[in-house]
């Protein structure tokens, strides 16, 4: 996330128009209620990706180290270690800040269909790309490296924004999300280019084949645009996720200078970048491709440098264990440690502070419980804990 020099050292590894948000946003006047509090004391993880469940009954976590190594172990708050499930590190490629092993999606049905896929970055023939694999699980329920097979390869033209979350949506379609492609201001205009795979949300069909384009994706015919976009103009949507309640998609795309936001993502809108940083013009606004751009779809909620400096999208909770987050979307800001709720009342957005964590959130991630964690990176590449929200 180029913005400042300072802001990249701190950034995260990773980091038509309607009515203004503002008009539409309040914040809830409630002083921080939560704290963090370390959910596994005896287990450490170096730079923590990426935290998911397989959702197969076993009650493991799985939790993604950024230099290519996937860890498990028991959902249990004595755990005593972690063992590997998955090692990339031969093939993933750490050398930005925010390029390495991203992103994990299980297969919807993993208890009988064994299959996962990865989001990584890699080097191919010299070039820096975004890959999305599929994997299978090897006799004694390790992941197998060796049956890698790649779903599909994206050029990244920079070391940045290369977002890296895939998810299974409701409607068993794989999700990735990309960044615009890196350096500053989308200088390649990827995330207005319909023809660009960069600065999107992809929608893959990956169920009888290593993928095909589902029939109702926005541009299926391939003829406005690539078939694979499922949302476009956005800057770089680390993380997202769905209401397992609703079906809505939440992401949390990082500005520049200036805001950060949460969007809803409908398919075939369009979510502004680079004519708009969140609500508010941009530089690019003016240019030819702006003015032809379909209508522009405002973020339900915005900040700005006060608040924090890289957004951490998070999820609706949907747990048992803290009864006043239910329905509640919980996200963080990277550089600042803010964790705030965000929900839509009688069409306006309230947003209340819950806990000033001090630590650098990365993910978010939930159990088969549906409760909700949070993965930080510290200072140096130091372990680090994996934490949970806990009510005061």
């Amino acid at each position: 996330m180029e913005r400042h020099s300072w802001v990249s050292l701190v950034a995260l590894a990773i980091a038509g128009v309607v009515q203004p948000a503002c008009a539409r946003q309040q914040s809830a006047a409630s002083e921080a209620s939560y704290r963090v509090v370390e959910a596994f004391p005896n287990l450490t993880f170096k730079r923590p990706t990426d935290l998911q469940s397989p959702r197969d009954g076993t009650n493991r976590l799985f939790v993604l180290e950024q230099d290519g190594v996937i860890r498990v172990f028991p959902n249990r708050a004595d755990a005593k270690e972690s063992t590997v499930f998955l090692d990339l590190r031969d093939r993933v490629n750490k050398d930005g800040n925010e390029m390495g092993l991203l992103g994990l999606a299980f297969h919807p049905q993993f208890k009988t269909n064994p299959v996962f896929f990865v989001d990584y970055t890699a080097t191919k023939e010299k070039r820096r790309i975004t890959r999305v694999s599929r994997f299978g699980v090897a006799q004694g329920g390790v992941g197998d490296a060796h049956s890698e097979d790649a779903v599909i390869e994206i050029d990244q033209p920079w070391a940045n924004h290369n977002g890296g979350q895939v998810a299974f949506g409701p409607d068993g379609m794989l999700y990735i999300a990309l960044g615009d492609g890196g350096a500053a201001g989308d200088p390649h205009g990827n995330a207005q280019n319909p023809d660009a795979l960069l600065g999107k949300l992809l929608r893959l069909d990956v169920s009888k084949s290593l993928y095909a384009t589902p029939a109702d994706n926005p541009f299926h015919d391939g003829k406005s645009g690539r078939p694979e976009i499922y949302a476009m103009g956005l800057r770089n949507p680390w993380r997202f996720s769905f209401d397992r309640q609703t079906g809505q998609l939440w992401a949390g795309d990082v500005g520049q200078n200036t805001y950060e936001e949460i969007d809803i993502i409908e398919k075939g809108k369009n979510y502004g970048w680079d004519c708009r940083e969140a609500a508010h013009s941009f530089d690019g606004e003016q240019s030819e491709r702006c003015e032809n751009a379909q209508e522009l779809v405002d973020p339900v909620w915005e900040y700005g440098r006060k608040e924090g400096i890289s957004v951490t999208g998070g999820y609706v909770y949907r747990g048992k264990a803290l009864p006043d987050l239910v329905g509640w979307y919980v996200y963080a800001d990277y550089g600042s440690g803010k964790v705030w709720a965000l929900r839509m009342e009688n069409g306006k957005s309230v947003n209340r502070l819950l806990v000033e964590s001090g630590l650098l959130i990365s993910t978010f991630g939930v159990d088969e419980n549906d409760e909700l964690y949070l993965c930080a990176h510290n200072p140096g590449n130091e372990p680090t804990k994996i934490y949970r929200l806990e009510a005061k």
